[in-house]
């Protein structure tokens, strides 16, 4: 018998049934009673569908009210110090996640290379405890759903301090959280527990590579004090590195990637290193959407067997990252839908490829077959497209003489102020945009209500005084979906929502044949707003590079062919914003980082793939056109090259939620370019004060010139409401100009 299971299932629900509840909870609209008892239903509905998907092994602790990493530090005690002394409780907990009117949030990271983001866990010189009986108790409720079935799911503890800021000492850490993981295997054990899913995808990171000691040492600690915990040490998102000595732990188990892992991770079972373990095998992709191919993976999985003590087949990692089923996709294309599989539909693969192993002749195995060719054949996929030798790659002149043509055209004060381009998207804007898709208001209507939007908030920038004016892009649910709303090759789904982070959730298009440029993207708005108004006006588009790692993208084609393609369209677009007048156009590339490699070996191709896409889309502009770019919460300093290769004349960057240390990336090289380092965190609805942003000015000019900085939110404003958003602009024009005067400028 073939036995399957899964890494983690997603928290949103069907129709975002969770988030619409979290919300409710932080606007008062449902106590914290209902919040726990209505969470409790959505949890054990997950539950009872993957039980119903016939999973020999369901994950339990992968539910969480805002993150997995956040209930991790919570549970051990690991505090903010500016959060201490406080009880530890759900609102210390959304403060910690949110922030509050005294004290910041914790900072955001991506998780890995994914769009999910997890909260940076905050240590200070406190001894780590366990506050509570998390894991425990939601395996104690789970057993009474489903049995002896349930599987619970905790990261570890290598993974978890890696991924910390403010450790001292990373041994000690790791061996201060020790007796707490013993604790919470000893009970779970005790509970009724056999497996129990250990996540180290750190171990498919270079860094992994200097913890093999550590690796050690944490379980062999495991295997003496709780032996009887049957212990999967569970990677993915790549292959497990060294896995000569990593396969030698003394565990029951490992799980493996064998889709984005898949060479390394087969040769390392091939080479008889897992002869004597079960492996976790994950053969069906957990962070796309298109449908297995079974013909391929099936030949794999025998392969597999052949070489390992036990196949458990599951997903290549927590289907966290996918939507939840295709049921609601009911308008999409017959050939487009039968090739696509969110998490249920996963499930369903999982099940049939272990049916069809084990020999059972199965209808359905052979129609999902014929539907994965039928797409692969499919017209959409083979488009004439323009011939890239055409297109400039090289801007006209350098830096500093497009500067000075631009800053004769565009007049702008020193530390030009300006925003990243959304604006609130309050209750109005979003029952508009509904009663207009579902036909109670007529296209006419709409467009003037989005006019009136434009301009209200053309005539606040004004009084604000903000230098560089956006048109707020009311008219966009998502900086991505929009596009692929317009774009050739693209399809938008109707219930495809994935969480970002905390209650925020996305719905990214799929990309599934050839882009192209097939209408005017933005240049309606765009020219409005610029006729309201004296100041410029810059024109908002989302670069290739972002386009792609935001949205699911084909796997039948290269990503550089993919990039190139859309890099070409977004090219058209610019083309047609600068003939109409628009002088600063901004191609955002807030996912560049996020899209790197794992593996240092693979970054240098990525990167080279990604400037060569940014300059086909921006590089045939006159010299008077300033480009701009943004970019969200990365490690730069890894990417610093590559950014100055892109060669936007301005570029903005997020570093108020990582306290400053972006900025030391920048304070170390140097950076020739227009530059603005976000100056307050809009993730949170805290305001913040004069003094503060002051302080994220001043801090960059040791380093960059008054010439190159400009002044800016660290991202978009869509998810604030506008009484903040405006207070805290307030405060960024003033900071601004107090730090101009000093300069006497």
């Amino acid at each position: 018998m073939v036995r399957i299971t899964s890494l983690g299932y997603p928290r949103l629900g069907e129709k975002r049934e969770w988030k619409k509840l979290i919300e409710n909870y932080w606007a008062g609209n449902v106590s914290r009673d209902e919040l726990e008892a209505q969470a409790k239903d959505l949890r054990l509905q997950f539950l009872k569908k993957q039980a119903d998907a016939g999973l020999d092994l369901i994950p339990v602790g992968d539910f969480s009210l805002y993150d997995h990493i956040l209930d991790l530090s919570v549970q051990f005690g690991i505090i903010p110090k500016r959060f201490a002394g406080r009880e530890v409780d759900l609102d210390l907990y959304f403060d910690i996640a949110r922030g509050n009117k005294d004290n910041v949030a914790s900072s955001m990271k991506k998780w890995f290379n994914t769009n999910y983001h997890y909260i940076v866990p905050e240590w200070s010189k406190s001894k780590p405890k366990l506050t509570n009986q998390r894991l425990l108790n939601l395996y104690l409720e789970a057993r009474q759903v489903i049995g002896d079935r349930a599987k619970p799911v905790i990261t570890g503890p290598i993974t978890y301090v890696a991924l910390s800021a403010g450790v001292e000492d990373f041994t000690a850490a790791v061996k201060s959280l020790l007796p707490l993981y013993k604790q919470i295997f000893t009970e779970l054990v005790q509970a009724g527990a056999t497996y129990i899913q250990v996540d180290e995808p750190i171990f498919v990171t270079d860094e992994g590579a200097n913890l093999l000691e550590a690796a050690r040492f944490v379980y062999d600690y495991f295997s003496k004090e709780v032996p009887q915990a049957q212990l999967i040490f569970q990677t993915y998102f790549e292959a497990l590195i060294n896995a000569d000595k990593l396969a030698q732990l003394p565990v029951v188990a490992f799980g493996l990637d064998f889709v984005h892992g898949l060479d390394e991770n087969l040769a390392a079972v091939q080479a008889g290193l897992f002869k004597n373990k079960t492996v976790f095998a994950g053969v069906v992709d957990g962070r796309n959407v298109w449908a297995n191919d079974f013909e391929t993976t099936s030949a794999l999985v025998k392969s597999l067997q052949e070489h390992v003590g036990e196949l458990v087949l599951q997903p290549s990692c927590s289907l966290l990252h996918v939507p939840v089923t295709t049921k609601n996709e009911t308008e999409l294309d017959a050939v487009l839908k039968n090739g696509l599989a969110f998490a249920d539909e996963k499930l369903a693969e999982i099940k049939l490829l272990a049916e069809h192993l084990e020999g059972e002749v199965n209808s359905a195995y052979e129609q999902h077959v014929a539907d994965f060719n039928a797409l692969q054949e499919a017209d959409f996929r083979n488009v004439s497209l323009e011939n890239l030798a055409d297109v400039p790659r090289q801007r006209q002149h350098d830096y500093k003489v497009r500067r000075r043509i631009q800053q004769d055209k565009l007049k702008l004060p020193i530390l030009p102020t300006t925003t990243i381009g959304s604006f609130p998207q309050s209750p109005e804007v979003r029952r508009t945009r509904l009663a207009w898709k579902r036909g109670d208001i007529t296209d006419a209507q709409y467009e003037d209500f989005i006019k009136a939007e434009i301009a209200r908030w053309i005539k606040i920038q004004e009084d604000l005084d903000i230098d560089v004016l956006v048109h707020g892009e009311f008219e966009r649910v998502d900086m991505v979906e929009f596009f692929g709303q317009k774009l050739a090759g693209f399809i938008t789904t109707k219930l495809g929502w994935v969480q970002s982070y905390g209650s925020r959730a996305v719905k990214p298009p799929i990309i599934y044949g050839d882009v192209q440029h097939i209408q005017p993207l933005t240049v309606k708005e765009t020219v409005y707003a610029q006729s309201l108004t004296n100041r410029p006006v810059k024109g908002m588009l989302t670069g290739p590079i972002t386009i792609t790692n935001w949205s699911f993208e084909r796997t039948d084609i290269s990503r550089a062919e993919l990039f190139n393609q859309i890099g070409l369209a977004i090219k058209d677009e610019i083309k047609l914003l600068e003939e109409a007048g628009i002088a600063i156009i901004q191609v955002d590339e807030a996912a560049l980082r996020e899209g790197l490699p794992l593996r240092k070996a693979k970054q240098k191709a990525y990167l080279d793939d990604a400037v060569k896409a940014f300059r086909i889309a921006t590089s045939s502009v006159k010299d008077d056109t300033q480009i701009h770019t943004h970019m969200c919460y990365s490690k730069f300093d890894e990417i610093i090259d590559s950014i100055r290769e892109l060669d936007a004349d301005v570029i903005s960057i997020e570093t108020s939620r990582s306290h400053g240390d972006i900025i030391e990336t920048f304070e170390t090289v140097v950076y020739p370019l227009g530059i603005g380092l976000g100056v307050y965190d809009i993730h949170s609805p805290r305001v913040p004060t004069k003094e503060e942003v002051i302080k994220n000015i001043e801090r960059p000019l040791n380093q960059l010139s008054l010439e190159q900085f400009w002044v800016n939110p660290d991202c978009g404003l869509k998810t604030r409401r506008e009484p903040e958003t405006v207070a805290a602009l307030e405060i960024l024009v003033a900071a601004t100009k107090d730090v101009r005067a000093k300069f006497g400028k």
